[in-house]
């Protein structure tokens, strides 16, 4: 079973037991945190599609940790007039854990 959730404006697949990599949540770690915009649901059986969102179904998960990705290099440049800039960037990250999907 899994479940596709919008989480600040991304989608994710969510299914019991896997990680998230999200964008930065203000929680603390070891909290739980329950999501109810699904978008769809599905088992092996049936697909539930929402619209735009699944009525009842929510998704609970648990926030492991906080942390930054690998630096990423801003590189700005223009021919002939000797202009270069680089600048780099570490994008924020918490991890979650999804515990389960009820109301499927």
């Amino acid at each position: 079973m899994y479940a596709l959730v919008e989480i600040k404006g991304k989608q994710y697949k969510a299914a019991e037991g896997s990680l998230l990599k999200v964008d930065k949540f203000d929680t603390e770690a070891g909290k739980q945190v329950e999501f109810d915009s699904v978008l769809l649901v599905s088992d092996e059986k049936k697909v539930q599609v929402g619209q735009p969102y699944v009525k009842g179904v929510k998704v609970k998960a648990v926030v492991e940790e906080h942390g930054k990705d690998k630096k990423i290099l801003v590189f700005k440049y223009k021919k002939r007039k000797n202009y270069r800039r680089t600048r780099g960037h570490r994008q924020q990250f918490t991890l979650l854990r999804v515990q389960e999907i009820s109301g499927a």
